[in-house]
């Protein structure tokens, strides 16, 4: 391996990650709950969009400094999309040929933000090819293969450097209840959940762990009993959340409590949201504000008196031809209007009805 390079991409890396701005906080008004407090990280205004620039970001140090990735390694990736947008981008800063392997039904906004990053895409048919074909194409091309699945929980620094818990804790120190009760987030690698998890009891915090998981994802099902590992039939609509089988990266034993939320209700939340805020947010920020209505009525439901953090993933743009088009919901046979009544409820009275 040539170290003199592997130094160079490492500090253009880190570079980068120096003159970029760290993400907003952001408030969201419960004026029916003013004694409960809402915050959502705006993981959208990282450069390449989404959450999964801190994770693109931390899986290529992790490869460089394993000695995994030369000058003219090609970097093979299985995504279904954001990932693969931002993995785009650090290969591009390195000069490095990106392939990314997309299920074929991938929003055609985020396979155009792929290209514009310099990326190229190899489709597969379903979720379940992806892995088998990453490999085989990493394998092929004498590339890298990145495996999201099986290195975001260690490729990230769990305990300080900057990972999204410290700087989440970090910007709540000025707030009422600067330890929040409840953090939610979804889970795609199981990543986040571990970074998380794993600060939270590193610092001591009483912060409890929520995962949102579709309705269809293997892990809900796995958290509640071991021995389930995969799932059979069709996947969730929701991009970049929920697997088919249980991934080496999430880690159920740190996550306190998931909420399995179906793809109309994720939908439904993310257009209630996305009126509220006055801008689109993605389909797994609806999948995560659905559960915190869930965990809100339930504090509400004590009186008790605290904040609740989650994150605001990506941008709703990406997803116009999708979640955001009436049509294409008429398509997949999906009634938003009952659950976008109940989640306008939570907020206008401060309670999501139990039969939402």
């Amino acid at each position: 391996m040539d170290r003199e390079w592997v130094d160079w991409a490492v500090g253009r890396i880190e570079a980068d990650f120096n003159r970029s701005a760290d993400t907003h906080l952001v408030p969201v008004a419960l004026p029916a709950l003013p004694r409960i407090a809402l915050y959502l990280k705006d993981e959208s205004s990282h450069p390449t969009g989404s959450l999964k620039h801190r994770l693109a970001r931390s899986l290529f140090l992790y490869a460089l400094c394993n000695g995994w990735i030369g000058r003219d390694t090609t970097i093979v990736e299985a995504s279904s999309g954001s990932t693969a947008v931002s993995e785009a981008y650090f290969a591009r800063m390195l000069g490095l040929r990106f392939v990314a392997v997309v299920p074929r039904s991938t929003a055609a906004a985020k396979v155009a933000a792929i290209a514009f990053q310099g990326g190229q895409c190899h489709f597969v048919e379903c979720a379940r090819e992806m892995y088998g074909a990453a490999a085989g194409l990493a394998a092929e091309l004498g590339g890298h293969y990145m495996d999201q699945f099986t290195y975001a929980e260690r490729a990230t620094d769990w305990r300080s450097n900057n990972n999204i818990a410290e700087s989440i804790f970090a910007q709540m120190t000025r707030e009422p209840c600067p330890v929040p009760d409840w953090i939610v987030c979804g889970a795609g690698t199981g990543g986040t959940s571990a970074t998380i998890g794993r600060y939270v009891r590193y610092n001591r915090h009483a912060t409890r762990i929520c995962v949102a998981d579709p309705e269809t994802s293997v892990f809900h099902r796995h958290w509640a009993d071991r021995a389930v590992t995969q799932t059979d039939g069709a996947g969730s609509l929701i991009e970049g959340i929920g697997r088919p089988r249980m991934e080496p990266s999430f880690l159920p034993d740190i996550v306190d409590r998931m909420i399995a939320v179906s793809d109309a209700r994720s939908i439904a939340a993310a257009r209630v949201l996305s009126t509220r805020l006055g801008r689109r947010c993605g389909g797994s920020t609806g999948t995560n504000l659905w559960a915190v209505a869930r965990l809100a009525t339930e504090m509400a439901g004590r009186d008790a008196c605290g904040s609740i953090v989650s994150i605001l993933c990506d941008d709703g743009s990406r997803y116009a031809d999708t979640i955001f088009d009436d049509a294409w919901l008429a398509g997949q046979g999906i009634d938003i209007a009952p659950h976008a009544a109940a989640l306008n409820a939570f907020f206008d009275k401060g309670v999501l009805p139990e039969t939402a």
